[in-house]
């Protein structure tokens, strides 16, 4: 018997194959699927919204003869909750990875940021515009994510996978295989209004968060609740590099929870 299909799509500047240490385990459970690099099709540029994004994800989703597990990481999942609403025909179940949906008043308010040119004050944009992106070797940018302070409780073989896949060999030098202007655009154009579609969710749903996770403490649970089953694992928002055989192991029990395992 063929193993089910898992979608997995992956956070905003991290390509989908840096989380190797992740599949490696899912891999005994399910056939995996993912897009490599999202943003980066010139089909499906970042807009206002993720309409296009969300539509890519639809796409890939309907090549498939039997609905799929969509799991997303971060910007992976707000897209396969996004889609899990528009088609929900084409999903089994969903299970997002510390993204947790914003309520209506801190919907409204990211909303005004937007239309008053504030955004990069209140998501990770301001500090992606100017992130370093080019380096003259491996060994090279294996030292420098090192030192940096979002890396820094990677494990060391999800650190090398992001530095193995994470850049591209261009013009003599390794740049981010995701163009730091395409992660800031992705920043810039969130959906504000995501939790006016919870009401619309009709496929099973599961959330797991850090336990240390910055986002989830800004953001709340509370308009998910009712809606999605929950797991907590220790780390942050980068959990499934910090934790990684955790993370899928977690990922595997939650589907057998939404029966889609």
């Amino acid at each position: 018997m063929s193993k089910p299909l898992l979608h997995f799509s992956h956070a905003n500047g991290f390509p989908a194959p840096a989380y190797r240490a992740l599949f490696e385990v899912l891999a005994d459970r399910f056939r995996i699927e993912s897009i490599e690099a999202l943003g980066m099709d010139p089909q499906h540029p970042p807009t206002e919204g993720w309409k296009l994004l969300v539509a890519q994800l639809i796409e890939r989703f309907e090549r498939h003869r039997k609905p799929v597990l969509a799991v997303g990481h971060s910007l992976g999942g707000y897209l396969s909750y996004l889609a899990a609403v528009r088609r929900p025909e084409l999903v089994r179940a969903v299970i997002l990875l510390d993204a947790p949906i914003i309520g209506p008043i801190k919907g409204r308010l990211l909303g005004a940021t937007k239309r008053f040119g504030i955004v990069d004050r209140v998501t990770p944009a301001g500090a992606t515009r100017d992130r370093r992106s080019t380096w003259a070797s491996l060994a090279e940018a294996e030292r420098h994510f090192r030192t940096r302070r979002l890396f820094r409780h990677f494990t060391p073989e999800c650190l090398r996978d992001y530095v193995r896949h994470g850049l591209t060999e261009r013009d003599g030098a390794l740049h981010l295989k995701i163009d730091p202007a395409i992660e800031y655009r992705i920043y810039r154009t969130i959906p504000h209004g995501m939790h006016r579609y919870l009401k619309h969710l009709r496929v099973p749903a599961g959330f797991i968060g850090g336990a240390d996770s910055n986002v989830v403490k800004r953001t709340g649970l509370a308009p998910m609740r009712g809606r999605f089953e929950f797991m907590k694992l220790p780390g942050g928002h980068l959990f499934p590099f910090e934790h990684p055989r955790e993370t899928a192991r977690a990922i595997i029990e939650m589907a057998e929870r939404l029966g889609a395992a």
